[in-house]
């Protein structure tokens, strides 16, 4: 059995500019902890893969589409494919939120 502690995972180098760490990586899917200080967000962006979000942590925003709401914790959104979306942490508190890719994509995610 694998167990990853996310404190132990090193921070992964973003053009977020934010605490992403890696904790699965396999063809078949990623798995990403993103950790969002107040007023952190991440850029807008579309992958090739269907993403879902599930919040961790806080009541971050979260874009999808055109559609942006306030998402609370034990949540999960669901991104499809070649779709702007994004998380923003504009609350007081630390946001935590796990993302799921799958597959795993094999083209890299375009920054808006």
């Amino acid at each position: 059995m694998k167990i990853s502690r996310v404190a132990e995972i090193p921070i992964k180098e973003n053009p977020h500019k934010v605490d992403v760490r890696m904790l699965y990586d396999k063809d078949s899917a990623q798995a990403v902890h993103i950790r969002l200080n107040p007023g952190e967000s991440l850029k807008h962006h579309i992958t090739p893969v269907d993403v879902f979000f599930f919040v961790i942590e806080g009541t971050p925003d979260v874009l999808v589409g055109e559609e942006k709401r306030k998402v609370e914790e034990n949540s999960l959104v669901e991104s499809p494919k070649d779709i702007v979306h994004c998380i923003y942490n504009n609350s007081d508190e630390v946001v935590r939120v796990l993302v799921v890719k799958a597959p795993k994509p094999t083209t890299k995610t375009k920054l808006l």
